[in-house]
């Protein structure tokens, strides 16, 4: 793709970086294929190649209209794109330097900027959150379907494990997931004593992802220092460093391009990434012997598109004796994306109500996933179980 970037932006090195990915795309539309806006929509706009010439434009312009943000903001992030484009173009980084611009240069609706600074004000804060969530689950009976859907029952912590401070492996709490499915470290932490192996526990706080995908980045990248300075630390220490919820762990992963332009932090984002490792990666050496009760899995597109992972949480689950419910559609997300289930509900509906027709079509005992977004966010849309993989292999340990 040509390009003419504007005479006040060619020297940033964000928009450097932007240009370059702008020039690999080569317009084959291969990405419209498989992208869950344009599928729902139809618009061109809607779809990667439509949105990578609206960023194209905001570059050479110097400006962008309301309408073009919209179309912005419809995008998932959700890459299965990128897993499609046979030209290597990493729309997903493209995406977040295009949105960061466009902030700067329009005004989204007044409703939207309140809700969105709600969300990231209250959702990282666990001392907000927490009791937030445990009153809303309180009066939860009471709701309306359209705010029950967005309030996920109480979950309790069925195994109880303790921490050990100099264990090697250490576990992210994750903000969200500390509050809203405690039972998934718990899980994680069982299995892992189930092998004679010993992990601890830190409450890193928010990884940076919810204020810099939405266009939040200075904020962001304060939060993503934050976690560094917590963990860095400690990594002559340990060996690994596990993420349960992978949408935060594709976060962690993506620091050292986050901060590639940041002097006192760049190579410690390194440092970091190269010890994060996902629970499959952690696991998948390890022989079990469990029940064979047929499973629907869902990949989040965090897990098959940001940290190429697809296909490895069945193998395992397989291996490990379950029988796994094969479905349509795996590539197209759920619709939970963050907070998209809140700033685009309709859309976000639409998605996880086909999701979750394609993961039922086999009548499976139980969905499992791999994310607290999409297990949230699935189970508002059907009666299955839908839990976190750990939980149901620790809940088959006891």
């Amino acid at each position: 793709m040509k390009t003419e970037i504007h005479p006040k932006l060619i020297d940033l090195p964000l928009v450097q970086e932007a240009d370059a990915i702008l020039r690999k795309c080569v317009h084959c539309g291969f990405c419209t294929a498989t992208c869950p806006t344009y599928q729902l929509l139809g618009d061109e706009l809607d779809g990667p190649r439509g949105r990578i010439y609206l960023i194209k434009n905001l570059l050479e312009d110097n400006d962008i209209d309301d309408g073009s943000v919209e179309h912005l903001d419809r995008c998932l992030t959700c890459r299965s794109c990128e897993t499609t484009c046979p030209s290597g173009v990493e729309y997903g980084r493209l995406l977040d330097i295009g949105k960061q611009f466009a902030a700067e240069r329009s005004s989204a609706p007044m409703m939207r900027r309140v809700v969105s600074s709600l969300l990231r004000f209250v959702v990282p804060r666990k001392v907000l959150f927490k009791p937030l969530l445990a009153f809303g689950q309180l009066f939860r009976p009471l709701m309306p379907r359209f705010l029950k859907d967005h309030v996920p029952a109480k979950q309790s912590i069925r195994h109880s494990v303790t921490a050990t401070p100099d264990a090697r492996v250490l576990l992210l709490s994750g903000c969200v997931q500390s509050s809203a499915t405690p039972n998934v470290v718990a899980s994680l932490q069982r299995i892992i004593e189930s092998t004679g192996g010993a992990s601890d526990l830190v409450n890193e706080g928010c990884c940076g992802a919810l204020d810099y995908h939405l266009a939040a980045h200075d904020k962001g990248i304060a939060r993503m220092r934050q976690v560094i300075d917590l963990l860095y630390p400690r990594l002559d220490e340990i060996d690994t460093i596990v993420s349960s919820a992978t949408g935060c762990g594709v976060t962690i992963a993506e620091y050292p391009d986050i901060l590639k332009y940041d002097a006192d932090y760049a190579e410690k984002a390194k440092a970091v990434a190269e010890k994060l490792k996902d629970p499959v990666e952690l696991l998948e050496s390890l022989e079990l012997d469990l029940s064979s009760k047929n499973v629907a899995v869902h990949t989040p597109c965090s897990m098959q598109h940001g940290l190429d992972l697809n296909g490895r949480m069945e193998t395992l689950l397989q291996k490990w004796g379950f029988t796994i419910e094969g479905h349509k559609e795996g590539h197209l997300c759920c619709g939970s994306a963050g907070t998209y289930s809140i700033l685009q509900p309709e859309l976000s509906t639409s998605l996880r109500d086909r999701k979750v027709k394609n993961l039922g079509a086999g009548n499976p005992s139980v969905i499992v996933t791999a994310n607290v977004g999409c297990q949230l966010h699935l189970q508002s849309g059907t009666e299955t179980p839908v839990m976190h993989w750990l939980e149901l292999v620790a809940d088959l340990l006891d």
